[in-house]
């Protein structure tokens, strides 16, 4: 596909009306923040980035700074925009937006930059002969507000419903819309278990593109809600009376070339190369909690019999399993073939979040790993000798267990790198002292921010 380039850019700006594009980043908290340029100065921009004071990266979702990163007023970074990530937003009017990197003073990737982050485990994919595409499953409720400030289920469908699809038509339609002008493509989109809880799933990309539209398609989830006065979250467990929200992602290894998926052996089996990838997932998956599910409410919603993979292990066709093997589609076998990782959700950062799955697949590449045995029934109703014939253990309870997890894990903690394992690791942990203190106030917070 051929780059964008600035004179692209502004061509589209120009036709579009636009007058602002927001240079954007994702914090460690998932928080997505920038600034705007002008589009008079845009083109200057675009080269001299925009200027970001490191201490932001040190900033919890309560927007509180962690002083004890050592990040604070001093210090600076640029925001340098991807151009290929252009795109104008139909739910502001006049207002694009481009995903950017964030560049140290010599113009090196900083450390603590998470899209630079999974640019190197792509590179290292690539110095083995590998490419990596991916694709998440957003769920989120829909509702809006009773004359209390309550949340109100757009509906009360079952599940797959079509009396769910009806009422939740108008936002639903405009989103789809919405979400094809910025040339993401919807594959799938369907009303899910809880009142008001929907789904939507977004086409295979490369594991940066992906990343890059999971970002446009939350901005758009809560830009079209918010023009259509109602309310929408896509937090992991909003409501204790109702099933939380995943962001399973589905990855797929091919080869450099993108022409063989090298998970795909006959009969829908994995191959002896996608069995290592997944006994690397699985061995690193405590430690990947912290990045994958990396909020206090995270772990209301990873609880036993729950679909929420509660266990380390995997299977296939297991949707209690953390690694799931799903089916591969009729007529598109080697294509379709995938592994699934159940245990996301949307306070990930995506790029954060990926960069250590292809990392922990990777390791299982190097060292050729075996998984364990694949568990064929729901892993809580095995006796604790069948559990540990397969591995099953329970996963971290807490965002703190995951978070210890981590730390004493060697492989990922370098996959991070020091420095940001060490920002990420104080932001998080400032996260699950302060929202342990209110149960009310924890639930109400994280409704408001996913």
């Amino acid at each position: 596909m051929q780059k964008k380039t600035k004179d692209d850019v502004m061509e589209t700006a120009n036709k579009f009306g636009v007058n602002l594009v927001r240079f954007l980043y994702v914090d460690f908290c998932s928080m997505v923040r920038g600034k705007n340029s002008s589009l008079p100065r845009l083109k200057d921009r675009i080269d001299t980035g925009i200027g970001l004071v490191k201490g932001q990266l040190a900033m919890n979702s309560l927007d509180k700074p962690q002083s004890d990163t050592g990040l604070g007023a001093v210090g600076e970074v640029r925001m340098v925009p991807d151009l290929d990530t252009f795109t104008v937003l139909p739910f502001v009017g006049t207002t694009a937006s481009m995903i950017c990197d964030l560049i140290d003073l010599d113009k090196k990737p900083w450390a603590l930059c998470p899209r630079s982050l999974l640019k190197k485990q792509i590179a290292e994919a690539a110095s083995m002969g590998l490419s990596i595409q991916a694709a998440f499953e957003t769920e989120f409720f829909l509702g809006s507000k009773d004359f209390d400030g309550r949340f109100v289920s757009v509906d009360n469908s079952v599940c797959f419903g079509t009396d769910g699809m009806n009422r939740a038509n108008r936002y639903v339609s405009k989103l789809v819309d919405y979400l094809h002008r910025q040339r993401l493509q919807v594959e799938q989109y369907y009303p899910e278990l809880g009142h008001g809880q929907h789904e939507v799933s977004i086409s295979h990309q490369t594991a940066l593109a992906a990343c890059d539209q999971w970002v446009m398609l939350r901005e758009t989830l809560r830009g079209l809600a918010l023009e259509q006065d109602m309310l929408v979250t896509c937090a992991p467990k909003p409501f204790e009376d109702q099933p939380g929200n995943g962001c399973h992602l589905h990855l797929s290894v091919w080869d450099q070339f993108g022409e063989r998926n090298l998970l795909w052996a006959d009969e829908g089996r994995l191959s002896e190369f996608g069995l290592q990838f997944v006994a690397g997932i699985v061995e690193h998956l405590p430690a990947l909690l912290a990045v994958t599910c990396p909020s206090f409410n995270s772990y209301r919603r990873l609880k036993p019999k729950h679909w929420s993979s509660a266990y380390k292990c995997w299977g296939y066709e297991n949707r209690e399993a953390a690694v799931r093997v799903p089916s591969v589609y009729w007529g598109h076998e080697m294509a379709s073939s995938n592994i699934e990782v159940k245990c996301v959700d949307a306070t990930m950062n995506p790029y954060i979040a990926l960069a250590c799955i292809i990392a922990a697949g990777l390791d299982g590449v190097r060292k050729k790993l075996k998984p364990p045995k694949p568990v064929t029934i729901d892993p809580a109703d095995l006796s604790d000798e069948e559990r540990e014939e397969c591995g099953a253990v329970r996963l971290p309870e807490t965002l703190q267990q995951a978070l210890t997890e981590l730390e004493a894990d060697v492989y990922m903690m370098k996959t991070l790198g020091e420095e940001l394992a060490n920002a990420y690791i104080i932001v998080k942990s400032s996260e699950a002292e302060a929202y342990s203190l209110d149960q009310d106030f924890e639930l109400s917070h994280h409704r408001m921010r996913y």
